[in-house]
């Protein structure tokens, strides 16, 4: 034990100022429906791209030299081995029916203005009729609908929890919904179009001037520059309407959101609110009392429609939402929705896409969202030691500032905004997303998010067409190379892929397998981090450690980010965590459940220790077993 003198009291921590590094957080309750079963575990699928076969991926590649997949494609066989990964709900990416280049006119659906479409296939946060699908997923356009329905059924049938899209900070400049229900109108179709704003307006509009398309620069052309009917440098709006990222001019600019136009909330072009404001103390205040109070107010009308929307597809037997960009629209709006949503589905999985960290807690508390992405802080934070331009210690000063809110942040690597890991322009290597998932995974009770393809690593590399290589298309239709050798022409058995992407899978089914399952991630969480990181040993801002437990269930997280070296050194566990654990001076047997390799844990003066031998970018996963 010849650290012991170093870490025999929390007192060493109060010198380092670390305080938080050394005191357990027995993290907030999470959701009530997110810990029955284990922890959540969501799969991101780019429902477009998951199951076309098609490997041409001509950049602005139509849909029949490029491919499409469709609903179909998520066959029980591949379901099941979604699910096999320790998968709990699947995020069907892009399903409502955004702007497409594709005429689809025989079925009644209105072509789409290549001069207000992203890329050839649309963007999905470009939303036309939310009241319907994609009809490119479709085999049968037609009965587009009642194939999702399908596949809603066969998710289900798995065992798994289904989430869909909902974009209501904006929609597509030509939202025409042909599918509405009997009794519901469109947006804008009763707006006061004379006037910039009303309460009761679902647009904002620039009254007087008509809408420009945007000014093509920087190369972009729509389709590449290629000939189409539409493609004109014309789109017929009058007035013009406010875009969906906020820019008020007729002509928004090229890096503008130009193909939406922005939802009005009752949010007055100054800034103040046109609704009645939730007291503050309704942080304290679950769902049904947010439900009671919004009951008998007067709301703006897009409120209404939104409700209706989210009930339409809860009816059709979805289970939950991700929002895009939620803190654009205000927190009072939230409360309601989500307020309305539990009251019919209290199990109902709500996510949402939030990155300022000064507004967290409002749209946990106060919005009842359920969960926020992570992505300031840890994401940001751990995508740069996974670069090795950062070390570690702010993701242990992350976690004791969201401590209190942490089973509430998903944890995510990649997602349809980010880089590949894999990329270059990232780390250019899959298994540098080992070490760091291993974190991502096991630090919180918060969900985890994995992307399809990521478990293969998939590196995103292709020209597409609109956007750049990186970050796999949700533009254009491509082919997704690595996920394509794990699919094998639909049989959904890894059989192309090589020994490292066969591996590299088996390695996210192993971390996500204990995340969901393990005991401990239902209790409390202790960072390791400072104690050991400032004792003489080999353990530096490359390293990182914790610990988790809960009842007699304890697992003790290693990890080595290092690229170059391996590490060896006894990691310490302090005398005040070693005294909640009820740990006796002794021997403890500990197994790493990667490896099923044997550890020693000594327990002497009341300090733990355990030599630890770390090769390059890896973890180990220790668990307690029992004391000799």
């Amino acid at each position: 034990m010849k650290n012991k003198k170093f870490v025999s009291s929390a007192i060493s921590c109060i010198v380092l100022v670390m305080l938080f590094a050394c005191s357990s957080n027995s993290e907030n309750p999470v959701p009530p429906q997110a810990m029955a079963d284990g922890k959540p575990v969501v799969y991101q699928v780019f429902t477009r791209l998951f199951g076309n076969t098609n490997t041409n991926n001509h950049p602005w590649g139509t849909i029949e030299q490029n491919g499409v997949g469709k609903f179909a494609d998520f066959t029980p066989k591949a379901l099941s081995e979604i699910k096999d990964l320790g998968v709990t709900h699947i995020w069907y990416t892009g399903v409502p029916h955004h702007a497409v280049i594709k005429d689809y006119s025989e079925f009644g659906i209105s072509n789409d203005d290549p001069d207000v479409v992203k890329g050839r296939a649309g963007s999905p946060y470009a939303v036309k009729d939310y009241y319907n699908v994609n009809p490119d997923l479709a085999l049968d356009p037609a009965n587009r609908l009642s194939e999702f329905e399908a596949l809603i059924r066969r998710t289900h049938d798995l065992g798994m929890k289904v989430i869909i899209d909902i974009v209501p900070n904006h929609i597509a400049r030509n939202y025409q919904s042909l599918s509405k229900p009997e009794g519901v109108e469109d947006f804008g179709h009763t707006d006061d179009t004379s006037v910039e704003y009303h309460k009761n307006n679902n647009f904002y509009y620039v009254v007087g001037e008509d809408f420009k398309v945007p000014q093509a620069k920087d190369g972009y052309l729509p389709l590449g520059g290629e000939a189409h009917p539409l493609s004109d440098g014309q789109f017929d709006e009058s007035p013009a309407k406010w875009t969906g990222n906020g820019s008020r001019l007729a002509q928004p600019d090229i890096n503008d959101w130009y193909e939406t136009v922005k939802i009005n909330y009752g949010v007055r072009p100054d800034g103040e609110y046109d609704f009645e404001r939730l007291p503050s103390h309704f942080k304290e205040r679950g769902y049904e009392a947010h439900f009671k109070f919004w009951k008998e107010k007067e709301i703006p009308d897009s409120w209404k429609k939104f409700e209706h929307i989210v009930h339409y597809w809860l009816d059709k037997g979805v289970d939950g939402f991700r929002y895009d960009m939620a803190e654009m629209v205000p927190v009072e709006f939230w409360s309601f929705l989500n307020s309305s949503i539990k009251m019919k589905n209290p199990d109902a999985f709500i996510l949402a896409e939030v990155y300022d960290p000064d507004k967290y807690r409002d749209y946990i508390q106060l919005g009842k969202m359920d969960y926020l992405y992570d992505k300031v802080e840890f994401y940001d934070s751990l995508k740069l030691v996974m670069q090795e331009k950062a070390g570690t210690d702010e993701l242990e000063a992350i976690q004791a500032r969201l401590s209190d809110i942490a089973p509430h942040m998903l944890h995510f690597l990649e997602n349809h905004d980010e880089q590949r890991i894999s990329s270059p322009e990232f780390a250019g290597n899959a298994d540098w997303g080992r070490p760091a998932m291993v974190v991502s995974a096991l630090i919180s009770q918060s969900p985890t998010m994995l992307y399809f393809g990521q478990e293969v690593g998939e590196d995103g590399s292709e020209d597409a067409g609109f956007g750049k290589p990186s970050r796999t298309s949700i533009f254009d239709y491509v082919g997704v190379p690595a996920h394509q050798r794990w699919m094998n022409q639909g049989r959904f058995d890894g059989g192309k892929l090589n020994q490292q992407e066969l591996s590299l899978r088996e390695y996210y089914k192993a971390i996500l397998t204990i995340s969901s399952t393990h005991p401990s991630m239902q209790g409390h969480y202790a960072s390791l981090h400072s104690t050991n990181r400032w004792n003489d040993s080999d353990y530096s801002r490359s390293q990182f450690s914790f610990i988790r437990w809960h009842k007699n269930s304890q697992l003790i997280v290693v990890t080595n980010f290092e690229a170059q070296r391996e590490k060896s050194y006894a990691l310490i566990i302090p005398a005040n965590i070693v005294k909640q654990l009820n740990w006796s001076n002794g021997v403890y047997q500990v197994k790493d459940l990667l490896t099923d390799e044997q550890y020693t844990l000594q327990v002497s003066e009341g300090v733990g220790e355990i030599d630890v031998k770390l090769a390059a970018k890896s973890s180990l996963i220790l668990e307690v077993n029992k004391h000799d």
